[in-house]
């Protein structure tokens, strides 16, 4: 460690419980690194330094009283842009909301300052998070921590930038086509998509749908396990939500990877994958395989994935954007447009369709699971391409169908309602990190992020499948 911004948040919590750190120098380490790298990375584009200073100060004061403190007691926080925040500029990203200031924060954001974090500011996200590029007219691209040329991973990066640079040591996602998980395989973080309903939304206008979910960034899955155990709950303003002990999650069990019966997709039967990203995955499941107890290459059944996703996730859009698309079209981008439009063409015997072939292919990847403690896939299937590219149109010279259909790797799984984990696995040939995809149990969380982390701390005895670190001096020049 050079300097407590680079403690992971456990190390911080157990420090500051100690007596040993004091929230307020924290803080103000976390500063000195935004100040330091944000003007290159543009991860987070909003702060809200008097609170946050004032809130650290009253956490010291806490710990000199010798007040019960709890779980996230003093560590700062990355709050994602498209969560309502009480009191701090909210944006989503869209000139439309260029000036909102909402007046109370959102459940997710509520929950995580209860337990004792301290909110520094909003991190970047593409236009109301649609799209897995950073970039929108109010702020601008978040850059890639390893080359911030390209593109960070979205909808969650400019969270998944903060914490591969240590801004913050814990930050917010929230996941429908791979919006928590694409970032963190991108910037070398773990970024955990929970079985919907684990962490209630008191967002969510489509109540019944699992698609959309809300969850924990981490450097680690230590630390990601502890913010998860302040987020979950059986909170009804959801109605996924279902009866949980949230502290649970702050002991995980210890699990032996020899004991374990693992399936590996390259492309989960049906997603476009770079040839380059395929023999990335291969080699580093090479590397890793020998650990397990048994490992088989098998594809899971998840028939129509894209056509499945396509329409579910627009059944979503005819609400949330028709008072956009009819006042204010001229103010909404390119991706917000399309989703509309998309969703106008839809009929309700595609709903009617989209949700039955769901239910079957659910059912289905629930049987398969039944073989397997976890599967195992690419989490992006393309490097990060240029900040200045909205998305990829092609992939091994083959059109893609849409903008998002690159990421069948990602909702392939939301489409299953089943818990997905990325893990840092090292660096792909472009010299930015690739990111392996764990896939879990329906409501196996426990068990899911106990395998991922002695599935990271095996694989951070091998150089080549290590968590990747940027080279902060460089990105602070």
């Amino acid at each position: 460690m050079t300097e407590p911004c680079d403690l992971s948040a456990v190390e911080a919590r157990r420090l500051i419980g100690a007596k040993q750190l004091s929230p307020v120098d924290l803080l103000a380490s976390c500063r000195a690194r935004i100040e330091a790298v944000n003007p290159t990375l543009n991860a987070i584009p909003t702060t809200c330094w008097d609170r946050a200073e004032d809130e650290a100060k009253a956490a010291e004061d806490a710990v000199m009283r010798g007040d019960d403190l709890p779980t996230l007691h003093g560590l700062p926080l990355g709050v994602k842009e498209t969560m309502v925040s009480g009191g701090v500029r909210t944006t989503f990203g869209s000139p439309i909301f260029a000036d909102n200031v909402p007046e109370k924060d959102e459940r997710l954001v509520a929950a995580a300052r209860k337990a004792g974090a301290v909110a520094v500011g909003k991190t970047n996200v593409p236009e109301f998070g649609l799209g897995a590029n950073s970039n929108n007219p109010v702020f601008g691209p978040t850059g890639n921590p390893f080359d911030p040329t390209r593109i960070c991973g979205g909808s969650s990066g400019g969270s998944a930038v903060a914490l591969a640079t240590n801004m913050v040591p814990m930050a917010l996602g929230s996941d429908t086509g791979g919006s928590l998980r694409t970032p963190a395989a991108y910037c070398g973080v773990v970024g955990y998509r929970p079985t919907p309903g684990l962490v209630p939304m008191s967002g969510r206008a489509t109540g019944w749908s699992c698609l959309s979910v809300q969850g924990p960034m981490g450097r680690d899955v230590a630390d990601t396990a502890m913010l998860l155990s302040v987020l979950a709950g059986s909170d009804p303003v959801d109605p996924l939500a279902y009866p949980v002990d949230p502290a649970s999650f702050l002991d995980l069990p210890k699990v032996d990877l020899s004991s374990l019966r693992v399936a590996v997709s390259e492309d989960l039967g049906f997603a476009p994958v770079d040839n380059g990203i395929r023999e990335t995955f291969r080699a580093a499941i090479g590397d890793i395989r020998g650990a397990f107890g048994e490992v088989v290459e098998i594809d899971p059944p998840l028939k129509d994935s894209d056509e499945v996703f396509a329409i579910l996730r627009s059944l979503q859009f005819i609400d949330r954007f028709r008072p956009h698309y009819e006042n204010k079209r001229h103010l909404l981008g390119p991706n917000a447009i399309a989703n509309y439009e998309e969703a106008l063409g839809y009929t309700f015997a595609d709903a009617a369709w989209a949700q039955n072939q769901q239910t079957t292919n659910y059912r289905n990847f629930v049987a398969f699971m039944e073989d397997y403690d976890i599967l195992l896939s690419p989490m992006a299937a393309v490097p990060p391409y240029p900040v200045d590219q909205l998305y990829p149109t092609h992939i091994n010279g083959e059109e893609l169908r849409s903008y998002f259909h690159w990421l069948g790797l990602s909702y392939g799984i939301t489409n299953t309602a089943h818990p997905a984990i990325t893990l840092p696995c090292g660096l792909d040939p472009t010299g930015t990190p690739f990111g392996l995809q764990v896939s879990g149990k329906r409501y196996g969380d426990h068990a899911l992020l106990g395998i991922s982390a002695a599935l990271e701390a095996y694989m951070a005895t091998i150089p080549a499948r290590a968590r990747p670190l940027p080279d902060i001096a460089s990105l602070s020049a």
